[in-house]
């Protein structure tokens, strides 16, 4: 009989007020300025207890960050015939419900001017599944892959950026939409 193991709720709910209380902390001042026992102060656990979970604060941001382009991963790969970038083109409405859903961890990685880490991996992802998609034999290229898989990356990773900088303006539909245009009209995917 195999033993299951079942991580224990308090557990969750304290590295759950830990990374709550880091993006609060983030979102309110630089990283840097950022300590440790701000961190557990404010999410009600002794500095220790944030250094069972994490490493350092460098270690909460990383697992933050990681956690959430693990999430739009997945939430992007729902068909097996569909890849990422697929699934983000052809039917990017989930993906601006999950920044959406998650308004204030994007809004503190989009407005904290040292979230370079988080912009570089988000961009990276894009632009790689992008990458996937065009070196199809199917689609063949006027402009050299990598440099319009950058194009568009940077320029979904601006959109995204604008859009939760101004507080969501318009609907996740909206803008779902109008990135698929775009990204048809730029010749990324066939009409």
């Amino acid at each position: 009989m195999e033993s299951v193991v079942k991580t224990d709720r308090r557990i969750l709910r304290t590295k759950q007020a830990i990374r709550k209380s880091f993006l609060e902390l983030f979102a309110e001042k630089d990283f840097e300025h950022i300590t440790i026992n701000e961190i557990a102060e404010r999410a009600n656990v002794n500095r220790g207890t944030v250094y069972l979970h994490f490493s350092d604060k460098y270690d909460l941001l990383d697992t933050c960050i990681e956690e959430h382009i693990n999430e739009l991963i997945s939430l992007c790969t729902k068909r097996e015939d569909d890849t990422v970038s697929d699934a983000m083109v052809q039917e990017p409405k989930p993906v601006f419900d999950y920044f959406r859903e998650h308004f204030p961890f994007f809004s503190a990685m989009f407005s904290n001017q040292r979230a370079f880490l988080f912009r570089e991996q988000l961009l990276k992802f894009i632009s790689v599944n992008l990458m996937i998609k065009m070196e199809r034999p199917d689609n063949t290229p006027i402009i050299d892959n990598e440099i319009k898989a950058q194009f568009m990356a940077s320029a979904f990773i601006g959109i995204v950026e604008w859009w939760i900088r101004h507080d969501m303006p318009q609907s996740t539909q909206f803008m779902a939409d109008q990135v698929r245009h775009l990204f048809e009209n730029n010749q990324v995917y066939p009409k």
